[in-house]
């Protein structure tokens, strides 16, 4: 892995405000986030350099990023640089303008969705009545013809993925993953995070970029700093010491060629991993085969 391969895909997360409170969240977002200090004009920037550079997609997220004031005018700029855009949301919040503006640039969905009950899925999202607006939103973006993707992550005992993803795909959503908890944020339990909970592909033609303005070599990451983007440059700080250090770090604790697992829940440049579908129950390609994996979840038939 080295610092100088091209950047092709961005997450920018613009806030790490949330009206969920899930006890697995990596970013240990919530009610009580903000939106940090990158101003509306930073972040305007930062789109505008990452088409410079030859970036093909960005995906916002959060926190809950529909939250964030000015999202609609960020992505109309970056649709207006030629950027492919997906929003990672909880879909619980979506004003009716957003409906407007993700239909007139192209803008794909993602969200997670934690089982077929009420009872279920809220109890993971902590917020009561989650589960009806997001299964909702989800039916409207779909009549509205914007593609959704769904995620299942595993979170506890008994909370029915398996048909969870099932439901997904019944509502129309065509593309469906599932993913695990991962050790980061309230997910980690209190323990430091490692690199070596990571999949080892952090910043291989990816990075994240925080509501600081940190640049990370992924979402999960975020204990690895590469620079600011409100301080340098990012195309300086994608080729500059930062980047290679991280990149070396990494690379030592998980060797070249570290298969392209993209948790959480898949990038939108790459879609489903590959030869084999994620399982409900691991995203790991090297995890695939096991015994313990939970049962596959595939596409919907074209």
């Amino acid at each position: 892995m080295t610092a100088a391969t091209k950047l092709r895909f961005a997450w920018l997360e613009v806030t790490g405000l949330c009206n969920e409170f899930c006890d697995h969240c990596y970013a240990d977002s919530g009610p009580q986030g903000n939106h940090g200090t990158m101003t509306p004009q930073d972040w305007q920037n930062v789109i505008t350099q990452l088409a410079d550079m030859g970036a093909a997609d960005v995906q916002f997220i959060g926190g809950e990023p529909t939250l964030y004031p000015h999202l609609d005018d960020l992505i109309t700029h970056a649709h207006g640089k030629g950027l492919g855009i997906e929003v990672f949301s909880n879909l619980t919040h979506i004003r009716d303008h957003l409906w407007d503006i993700f239909r007139q640039c192209g803008v794909k969905l993602a969200t997670s969705y934690y089982s077929d009950t009420a009872d279920d899925h809220d109890a993971v999202t902590n917020l009561r009545g989650s589960h009806r607006r997001t299964r909702a939103n989800v039916q409207t973006a779909l009549a509205l013809g914007i593609p959704v993707r769904g995620g299942v992550v595993a979170v506890r005992q008994g909370q029915r993925t398996a048909e969870a993803a099932q439901d997904l795909l019944a509502l129309g959503v065509r593309e469906v993953g599932g993913d695990r908890t991962r050790a980061f944020g309230r997910g980690s339990r209190g323990a430091a995070p490692a690199i070596a909970d990571l999949c080892g592909h952090c910043a291989h033609e990816k990075c994240a970029i925080g509501p600081t303005g940190d640049v990370w070599p992924c979402v999960l990451g975020r204990f690895l700093t590469m620079g600011n983007v409100r301080e340098t440059p990012l195309a300086d700080i994608w080729a500059g010491p930062g980047t290679t250090r991280v990149t070396a770090d990494i690379t030592a604790v998980h060797g070249e060629g570290a298969q392209s697992c993209t948790p959480p829940q898949f990038l939108p440049m790459c879609g489903p991993c590959q030869p084999c579908v994620p399982t409900v129950q691991h995203c790991d390609p090297a995890e695939a085969d096991s015994p313990q994996a939970g049962p596959a979840t595939i596409a919907a038939p074209a």
